[in-house]
C-alpha cells in the first residue's frame, strides 16, 4: 500500500496533532508507551526464560551429561564391553564410567548429606572453569583429595586445606556387624557449577577412590552419555536400551529432570499468552486515539472529499496514521527490552537493595545467576504480533473515516 505525498503529508499532520488537541497526543502517547513497554516485557520476558532452559541444560548436562545408564544392582558386569558399545552408537559424542553414591560429610562437629561422584580425569579436568577456590588437577587417583561445591563449604564451613570425614554406613563386615567406614580426605578445590542442588551436596574426586571408598573393587554401576543432539536423546540411545533390557536402564536429561523442564514449558507459555495481553489493551489504545482524531478531524475529512480526496486514500492515510504508532512503539519496545536484557544483573541487584528482598533465589531458581538467551525467531514472532495488532486496530477508525459523507458533515457548519 504506496502513499501519495499527499497522503503522507496528511498521515505526518495527524500524527502530531496540534495545540487544541492535546488530549489526542496525550492518547497518542500513551498507546506508543503501551506498545513499547509491552514489546519490551515480551522480549525480555522470553528471552529469560530461554536463558533459564539452556543454562539448566548445560549445567545439568556439564555434571551429568545428556544420559545416564544405570545398572539395577549397580553392577553392570562387563562393564568396560558395554561403555566400548555405548560409545559405538551412531550419535554418541562420549561415554564415561561414573560413579555416584549418597553419603555423609563431617567437619567440625557439622554433619551434611551429600553425593559423592567418581569421575574419570577427563571429567574432572572439564569441571576446571567452574572451580573458585584451589586446583582441580590436584585430584590425583590414590590420594585422599576432594573437590566439593561452593554451597557445602558454606553449610559445613569447610576451607582448601581442611580435611572432611566422609561416612559410608555400608562399610565392612565384621563378625560383630557392618562398621561404619569413616575416611578423612582433604579438600584441594571448592567448584561452583551454578546448580544450586549440585553446589550444595556434590562431592567429587577420582573414580578409582570412590572405589575403593566404596568397597567396590573394579566394578562400574553407571555410564555418563553425551549425544550430537540433546533433543533427540531418546531415539539415539534407543538400540543402547534395547540391548542392555534387564540389566540396566538408560536414563536421559528428559527423564531425571522431566518434572523441572515441564513446569519450565509451562510457564513460559503462560507468560507469553498473559503479557500478549499488554499487546492488545496497547492496540485498543491505538483504536482509541484514532476514533477520538476522526472525530476531532471530520470537517477536514469532509473538505478533503469535496476536493476529491478518495475513499481509498483517507483510508490509508489512517492506516498509516495508527500503524506508524505501532511500529515507533515497537522498536522503542526492542531497544527497551535489549537495554533491560543487557543491564539485568545490575537491575536484579538493585531491586533487592532496594526492597531487601532477594528476588531471584538460587535455593528456589537453581541457577546462581538470571540467564537470557534471545531466540531471534521468538522476536520476529513478537514484532510481528505487535504490528498486526495495531494494523488491526486502525482499520475500524480508517473505514468510518473514509465512509465520512461530506454533504451532511458540512451542511451543518
Amino acid at each position: 500500500m504506496f502513499l501519495t505525498p499527499f497522503e503522507w503529508m496528511i498521515a505526518k499532520r495527524y500524527l502530531l496533532p496540534g495545540k487544541g488537541e492535546a488530549f489526542i497526543a496525550l492518547v497518542a502517547g500513551i498507546s506508543v508507551g503501551v506498545v513499547m513497554l509491552s514489546v519490551a516485557m515480551l522480549v525480555v520476558v522470553m528471552s529469560v526464560m530461554n536463558g533459564f532452559r539452556a543454562e539448566l541444560l548445560d549445567k545439568i548436562t556439564g555434571l551429568n551429561g545428556h544420559a545416564i545408564v544405570q545398572a539395577y544392582n549397580d553392577d553392570l558386569g562387563d562393564w568396560q564391553s558395554v561403555l566400548e558399545d555405548v560409545r559405538a552408537t551412531p550419535g554418541v559424542v562420549d561415554a564415561s564410567p561414573l560413579i555416584e553414591k549418597p553419603l555423609m560429610a563431617s567437619l567440625n562437629g557439622r554433619v551434611n548429606l551429600i553425593f559423592v561422584r567418581g569421575n574419570t580425569a577427563e571429567d574432572i579436568e572439564g569441571l576446571a572453569e567452574t572451580v573458585v577456590q584451589g586446583d582441580i588437577r590436584d585430584l590425583i587417583p590414590g590420594e585422599r583429595r576432594i573437590a566439593i561445591g561452593s554451597r557445602l563449604a558454606q553449610n559445613i564451613g569447610a576451607r582448601v586445606g581442611d580435611s572432611l570425614t566422609i561416612i559410608n554406613p555400608q562399610g565392612r563386615t565384621t563378625p560383630f556387624g557392618t562398621s561404619i567406614r569413616q575416611v578423612d580426605y582433604e579438600v584441594v578445590t571448592i567448584f561452583e557449577a551454578g546448580i544450586y542442588d549440585y553446589d550444595e551436596t556434590f562431592v567429587i574426586m577420582p573414580i578409582a577412590n570412590a572405589q575403593q571408598l566404596l568397597l567396590m573393587g573394579d566394578k562400574i554401576g553407571m555410564i555418563e552419555v553425551t549425544v550430537e543432539d540433546p533433543d533427540k536423546v531418546g531415539p539415539i540411545l534407543a538400540p543402547v536400551q534395547e540391548k542392555l533390557a534387564g540389566r540396566a536402564v538408560v536414563s536421559d536429561w528428559q527423564t531425571i529432570n522431566s518434572a523441572l523442564f515441564e513446569a519450565l514449558q509451562v510457564e513460559r507459555v503462560a507468560m507469553f499468552f498473559a503479557l500478549s495481553f499488554m499487546v492488545l489493551v496497547a492496540a485498543f489504545n491505538i483504536l482509541s486515539s484514532l476514533v477520538m482524531l476522526v472525530r476531532a478531524k471530520t470537517r477536514d475529512i469532509a473538505i478533503m472529499r469535496t476536493m476529491g480526496a478518495t475513499r481509498r486514500s483517507l483510508l490509508k492515510i489512517f492506516v498509516t496514521t495508527g500503524s506508524t504508532v505501532g511500529v515507533i512503539g515497537t522498536a522503542a519496545g526492542l531497544v527497551l527490552g535489549f537495554i533491560i536484557l543487557y543491564f539485568r544483573g545490575p537491575i536484579v541487584t538493585f531491586i533487592a537493595w532496594s526492597t531487601g528482598q532477594q528476588i531471584w533465589d538460587p535455593e528456589v531458581r537453581f541457577l546462581s545467576t538470571l540467564p537470557s538467551r534471545t531466540d531471534p525467531w521468538e522476536v520476529a514472532g513478537i514484532v510481528a504480533l505487535a504490528l498486526i495488532l495495531s494494523f488491526l486496530a486502525t482499520l475500524y477508525p480508517a473505514l468510518k473515516a473514509s465512509s465520512t459523507d461530506p454533504v451532511q458533515v458540512l451542511r451543518y457548519e
